[in-house]
């Protein structure tokens, strides 16, 4: 039997594309039609793979609004609680009061294109008059099937855009709470216009279906959201603030945490002044995400400072920090690099452990990857660790970073390394700039970084001579005398002289002690900073210490003197024996000259 158009076996779809039905009513019909019987069921259950597709909370308001229009209504918005956006819990319990909302999302249809509703991103119109007021309060739907004329006063936000409203044919209003695991998060509400039929209580049962599997995704994204913000101010917590003073080395860093908040936490750089005008540049990853990893890394951070504070040398600082992880309740392992940097001889010692090289920048700007034994990680228990010397020329640059700077799930790790290279080779721009291009240039991981990462830079400055002064000295009985007449010489040149007599005496001490316990001094140093430190080297291993001399002792008490005379002093072995410093203020009237304040970290 021939089928006729427009028979009982024909769909009203189809008539509809035959016939010449002006638009609205054909799109009347077919939203009628569209969300009919099991395809209501349908288009619900498929509301989660269209909502809450990131953890984002912008996003996901914005996806609710797109996935109820043109469906379920012919506009929509989301609002949400200021509450919430600033970390806060939400509302549990009801008020007299509707909490304080910020518009997050609106989606429409072209011929609602010229509507007003709150602008994106600002607070909320609230009145108790408004029906979105009455329905925060109740946190129950809120349903005007038909508006009446003076009830869109009651509906828009301003009198303008009740009039607007009212112009564009909307006719049916509906507003629901977002309300999930008992806290309530904000709204939603919706809008029928032109030939569409208003809502009905099946509508609103749908919507109300809809509003509650929103609110989940809505919640989570705050949850997690919440739990980044926590992380990230806890590891920013755990950063340095500031760089100190480092002598003859500029250092800029920087931190950037992963979008998802899984991948917040562990990545840590520190700058450590050392004695005689050293600087220690540590960089660190644990390979763990999260408060855990973020609280691990500050316990690592606070060991490898009072380390290094010691002067220990870098692949002894590892020994000691692989000793620290395993004793950690955690049982987490880390990476680390730690370079000691000596502005005398514009040097860097560095030991790895299981990290990233680093990459070296001449004056010239010709960039390379230093090639540094990389070890175990912290808290895998194999020791001990290498270490590597690296001359710098003047103008030359270090950089230190964690894998996230280079890791993404696309490309090759070598392919990577060297983007990275690329990213800082060519001529020579400031130091800042330089490091925002390394950010710029790796930045390649699409959606944002998944694993948050850390650049430390630093560049070996141009300082006067005069700033770090080496001498050898003889190992007979002369070496006192010799450095006397050294030292007394140098701060004659400095200016310094109301130091000259405790100087004179602290290097006697020093290197009466090295003739003594250490086989002879093999040399001295002289550096002015914002200190003046004095430093004495010999081939003994033994470290000296205070001791109490009986008073019928003819000596022993040179060390008890620079402890009293002095702002401080140390010792610390080296591979050749070990090396005595002692440290004064600088008269305030003969600050130096050259130093210049510390750098923040970016």
């Amino acid at each position: 039997m021939e089928h006729r158009p427009g028979g009982p076996g024909t769909p009203l779809r189809a008539v509809l594309a035959r016939l010449p039905v002006p638009r609205t009513l054909r799109r009347a019909v077919g939203a009628a039609t569209a969300m009919s019987g099991t395809r209501r069921l349908e288009w619900l259950n498929a509301a989660g793979d269209h909502i809450g597709t990131t953890l984002d909370l912008d996003r996901t308001a914005q996806e609710l609004a797109d996935y109820a229009v043109p469906k379920l209504a012919d506009a929509a918005a989301v609002d949400l609680l200021e509450s919430i956006l600033r970390g806060g819990e939400g509302e549990r319990s009801g008020s007299a009061e509707a909490p304080l909302t910020r518009a997050m999302a609106v989606a429409h249809i072209d011929e609602l294109g010229n509507l007003e509703p709150d602008p994106v991103g600002e607070l909320t119109t609230s009145h108790p008059s408004k029906v979105a007021h009455q329905c925060l309060i109740t946190r129950r739907p809120a349903l005007v099937r038909r508006i009446a004329p003076h009830q869109y006063e009651y509906i828009a936000p301003t009198s303008h855009a009740a009039l607007v409203l009212r112009r564009a044919g909307v006719h049916s209003y509906l507003a629901l709470p977002l309300v999930s695991r008992g806290v309530l998060l904000g709204l939603v509400d919706f809008l029928r216009s032109g030939d569409r039929p208003p809502f009905s209580h099946a509508d609103v049962a749908l919507a109300c279906e809809l509003a509650a599997k929103a609110a989940v995704f809505v919640d989570n994204a705050r949850l997690y959201g919440r739990e980044r913000a926590a992380v990230v101010t806890l590891q920013r917590a755990l950063l340095p603030r500031a760089a100190p003073s480092t002598p003859g080395l500029q250092v800029v860093s920087g931190y950037r945490p992963a979008v998802d908040p899984g991948g917040v936490g562990g990545d840590w750089f520190d700058v450590v002044a050392l004695p005689s005008g050293r600087s220690a540049l540590v960089v660190g990853d644990v390979m763990g995400h999260g408060l855990a990893a973020a609280a691990t890394m500050g316990r690592l951070r606070s060991v490898a400072r009072t380390l290094l504070g010691l002067d220990i040398s870098p692949e002894r600082v590892l020994a000691r920090l692989d000793l620290a992880a395993r004793d950690l309740e955690e049982d987490q392992v880390a990476t680390c690099l730690c370079a000691v940097y000596d502005h005398a001889g514009r040097t860097y010692r560095l030991a790895s452990a299981g990290h990233p090289p680093p990459l070296t920048i001449d004056a010239a700007g010709r960039a390379a990857f230093l090639d540094v034994p990389p070890g175990a990680p912290l808290g895998a228990g194999v020791i001990p660790y290498d270490e590597v010397t690296a001359e710098v020329p003047e103008g030359g640059r270090i950089v230190m970073y964690t894998d996230g700077l280079i890791k993404n799930r696309h490309e090759d790790v070598d392919v990577l390394l060297e983007r990275l290279r690329a990213a800082v080779d060519g001529p020579p721009a400031a130091l800042a700039d330089s490091c925002e291009a390394i950010w710029t240039g790796t930045d390649s991981c699409g959606g944002g970084r998944f694993d948050d990462a850390v650049v430390l830079m630093a560049e070996s400055l141009s300082q006067p001579d005069a700033e770090v002064v080496v001498w050898s000295l003889p190992s007979d009985g002369s070496a006192a005398g010799a450095a006397r007449r050294l030292v007394r010489a140098q701060l004659e040149r400095w200016s310094l002289t109301e130091l000259m007599d405790v100087t004179e005496l602290v290097v006697s001490e020093l290197v009466g002690n090295a003739l003594r316990h250490g086989g002879g001094p093999s040399g001295l140093r002289l550096l002015r900073h914002d200190r003046l430190c004095v430093e004495v080297s010999d081939i003994g291993p033994d470290l000296p210490r205070i001791q109490h001399a009986p008073l019928s002792a003819e000596g022993g008490r040179g060390l008890q003197l620079i402890n009293m005379l002095c702002r401080r002093w140390g010792s610390c072995r080296t591979p050749d024996g070990k090396v005595v410093w002692a440290e004064q203020d600088l008269p305030s009237t003969t600050a130096n000259p050259h130093h210049a304040p510390p750098q923040p970290g970016r």
